[in-house]
């Protein structure tokens, strides 16, 4: 089966494949809603709350309302130091002329974006230039969701301190309440590596930030395979050179006008953007398959979960397990099975397509061993996530003396952000993992483990009935 471009748009959480299944067959030990209230004995939950880019300002308030909430994300020392004070209506007037910056925008599923982002910022250090990243759109959640910030997903400020470098949000430089539209110029990398579409990468996040962009093509030489139709990756240093004034100038054309004021704008030079940044590479397409991977070794590694979401992980794993209060969390190896959107490339014989059971079995106790070689832990708890419906398939997990994550009230209690949030922070949080083949989702929690952890990884090939042999 040759390399697809696949993305997370259609994983659906544990939530909507079993969880009132996996409530019913996971004994509870506590209730959920015992749990979530012994989080407000805990001042970091003092910060839980959501707050999202929309037409106005606001922020929902999570669990109970007993809980305290926060005000708007205030500035660090590292952003003051790097704009000129809070955010502004106008972006343009919160830049200090001496700083340079970057940015981009999402357009595909979670995982992906966050893949996206982190090539953002990968790029903005070649360029020395200051990230400014969005917001993450609900691609896998329904458009009806309202986004939600980086930094209540990731912990910015851990992750300026690893970079040694600034990071800035959008909503740090411009103001969520203001209502102008403001225009710039970026670059339209899309049509220069892919002839199906004629028009710049769509995504909903400009809206949200409410820029109007006027976009010019990219020159057809970034392309990483020329002539190649099959392939839509550029490279960073080819995306790098169009940030600097003569390869800029060399490589301007007429740029479109802008789809509200219909000015036609260059490339901002001040703020040099952006349209996709998702196929990206050093040196060869989908490049966070393999362990030279830049973006990820300078910078994906350093992206941490909140220390709230590392929190809920631990206590959705705790719930699962059963772990008494009092006792510490043992560790933990976290499967991800992939099934739901992936039927497309198998007709209708999933199982012969799917990898059975058996076989993601047979990955877990290499798994095991692995640890208990190199480590010397055994390891005796496996966390299954899955976007898989069918209660018979969960069945079969549990009686493999797994245990599922039961998400049946995550969306009730804590917003529909979070069900796919807390999986991948259970996968990432794992000394262990087994992952499967193709899954962004997978593999960015396998890349986690091993940074993260120095944890064993395996992933399940599938296709055809003898797809994992070996």
């Amino acid at each position: 089966m040759q390399r697809n471009n696949l993305s997370e748009e259609n994983l659906l959480p544990t939530s909507r494949d079993g969880g009132r299944f996996l409530a019913d067959i996971f004994p509870k030990r506590r209730s959920l809603f015992a749990v979530f209230a012994s989080f407000a004995t805990i001042s970091l939950l003092g910060f839980l709350s959501f707050t999202f880019w929309t037409e106005q300002p606001r922020t929902q308030t999570i669990i109970t309302e007993d809980i305290p909430q926060p005000s708007n994300v205030t500035h660090s020392t590292l952003s003051d130091a790097n704009l000129i004070g809070a955010p502004t209506a106008q972006f343009r007037d919160n830049l200090r002329p001496d700083r340079k910056y970057l940015t981009s925008w999402i357009s595909a599923g979670w995982t992906n974006d966050v893949m996206t982002y982190m090539n953002l910022v990968y790029l903005a250090i070649i360029t020395d230039r200051i990230p400014i990243i969005p917001m993450f759109t609900p691609s896998h959640i329904g458009t009806s969701v309202p986004p939600i910030d980086f930094g209540l997903v990731f912990d910015v400020p851990r992750f300026r301190k690893a970079l040694g470098k600034p990071v800035l949000e959008w909503h740090e430089v411009k103001d969520r309440a203001s209502g102008l539209v403001e225009e710039i110029g970026c670059w339209n990398t899309w049509e220069a590596v892919q002839e199906r579409d004629h028009h710049p990468r769509h995504s909903y996040v400009p809206a949200h930030l409410k820029l109007d962009i006027s976009y010019t093509k990219a020159p057809s030489w970034i392309k990483l395979i020329p002539k190649f139709e099959h392939d839509m990756h550029t490279t960073f240093w080819a995306l790098a050179a169009l940030a600097f004034p003569e390869t800029r100038t060399a490589s301007l054309v007429t740029p479109l006008e802008s789809p509200e004021h219909h000015v036609s704008l260059p490339p901002d030079e001040h703020v040099v953007c952006y349209d996709y940044l998702y196929f990206v590479g050093a040196n060869q397409p989908f490049e966070f398959e393999f362990d030279y991977s830049p973006a990820w070794r300078y910078v994906g590694q350093h992206m941490h979960f909140t220390p709230i979401i590392e929190h809920l992980a631990e206590e959705y794993v705790r719930r699962a397990i059963g772990v008494v209060e009092g006792e510490p969390t043992p560790p933990w190896i976290a499967i991800h099975v992939r099934r739901g959107d992936f039927k497309v490339f198998c007709g209708e014989n999933t199982d012969g397509c799917y990898a059975p059971l058996p076989v993601i079995a047979r990955r877990v106790e290499e798994v095991k061993a692995e640890i208990l070689e190199r480590k010397g832990m055994v390891v005796t708890h496996v966390i299954m996530t899955s976007d898989e419906r069918n209660s018979t398939w969960w069945g079969e997990v549990v009686g493999l003396g797994w245990y599922g994550v039961d998400h049946s009230q995550t969306t009730e209690l804590l917003g529909p952000w979070y069900p796919v949030l807390i999986d991948a922070a259970i996968q990432g949080g794992g000394v262990g993992f087994v992952g499967t083949d193709r899954s962004t989702m997978s593999l960015i929690a396998r890349r986690r483990v091993q940074s993260w952890k120095d944890g064993a990884v395996r992933t399940v090939k599938w296709g055809k009935p003898d797809s994992d042999d070996h």
